[in-house]
């Protein structure tokens, strides 16, 4: 069975292996985490499609591939072996967009030949940023392939000045910013870059407008104050306001339908579905958005459940593909920081 780039999110069209959990020739059960991709959405773990045996990887970490491409291939056990001079990590062009280099020490620290050949578009791009010559960056990556990290590192400890003014590049943030002078550069991770790009698009094609109105949540506040307690001991976590807000929105969207709709500029497309998207916050480190679908079906414990879940897995990088895709309207809590008013 092949092992492809899932889609992770509707606008997404490529992801980054960063992480292969197992090696050629291991035991894989279903459903068990095999890889670890990154996208400029999320960050996530990729269960196995199926149980066998790890036969092939076509995709080595640090490199990028469109939605669709193979990326392993996982044949039943007592299948026949993988010939033994095949190269695991060997690819067509078509599914990889970076060659795998030849075998060299990681920390040797001295010019390679032909280094930026190798490099995946992400760390091309980076260093094309930043006047980088990749042949003088250390790689730690599999088979000593330049990472994101690697150049991070470099910039880091060279003091290496910002790019230009432009697009952000597509990067996860190091781990401490680098400092100069009284000022510290912080790069970009790929989930925040890509939420300001989709904001600033957001707010210069489709046309807003701010309207507050006075909603009566005293029932709602003791219905908290009266099973609250109960609730948060049975279930494990605290009934927050969400859950009930996520509920009146789905019904005033089934009352005016073209809420719940897309716009492209030139037509109105009107979703017969509602699927909620909840704003999902990384830490500071950027926003995902897992969808709750077909929210007018399920009953209020079922939303605070199903939101609570997806939360919680948002955050630990557990989401699955198919749970960040089809939103019809998103929802953002700002509450949880004693706002009172967003406009966002």
């Amino acid at each position: 069975m092949d092992v492809i780039m899932p889609q992770l999110g509707e606008t997404v069209a490529e992801g980054t292996v960063t992480r292969w959990y197992k090696k050629v020739g291991d035991a894989v059960k279903a459903d068990e985490a095999l890889f670890d991709v990154e996208t400029d959405k999320v960050s996530t773990e990729i269960p196995a499609p199926a149980g066998g045996v790890l036969a092939e990887i076509l995709v080595q970490e640090g490199v990028t591939a469109k939605v669709g491409a193979r990326l392993a291939v996982i044949r039943e056990s007592g299948a026949a072996a993988v010939a033994t001079g095949a190269q695991p990590g060997a690819t067509s062009s078509t599914e990889r967009t970076a060659a795998p280099s030849a075998p060299r020490s990681p920390s040797s620290g001295v010019p390679r030949t032909g280094a930026a050949e190798r490099l995946s578009p992400v760390v091309r791009k980076l260093c094309a940023e930043h006047a980088l010559d990749p042949q003088q960056i250390p790689g730690t990556g599999r088979d000593g392939r330049i990472t994101r990290e690697d150049v991070l590192g470099y910039i880091t400890s060279r003091g290496a000045p910002a790019p230009p003014a432009g697009p952000s590049p597509a990067v996860r943030a190091p781990q401490a910013p680098a400092t100069t002078g009284m000022h510290s550069t912080i790069l970009l991770n790929n989930v925040r870059r890509r939420t300001a790009e989709h904001m600033a698009k957001s707010w210069t094609t489709v046309p807003h407008v701010l309207q507050a109105v006075e909603a009566d949540f005293h029932r709602i506040v003791e219905a908290r104050r009266t099973m609250g307690e109960q609730w948060k001991q049975r279930e494990g976590f605290a009934l927050t306001y969400l859950p009930f807000i996520a509920r009146a929105a789905s019904i005033a969207l089934s009352k005016f339908p073209n809420l719940n709709a897309t716009f492209d500029g030139a037509q109105l497309t009107l979703h017969r579905r509602i699927n909620l998207g909840i704003a999902v916050d990384l830490n500071f480190e950027g926003l995902v958005v897992p969808v709750v679908r077909d929210v007018p079906a399920k009953s209020l414990p079922q939303l605070a459940r199903e939101i609570n879940d997806l939360a919680t897995r948002a955050r630990a990088g557990r989401l699955k593909p198919d749970e960040l895709t089809e939103a019809t309207y998103t929802i953002t809590n700002n509450g949880a920081f004693g706002t009172l008013f967003t406009a966002a």
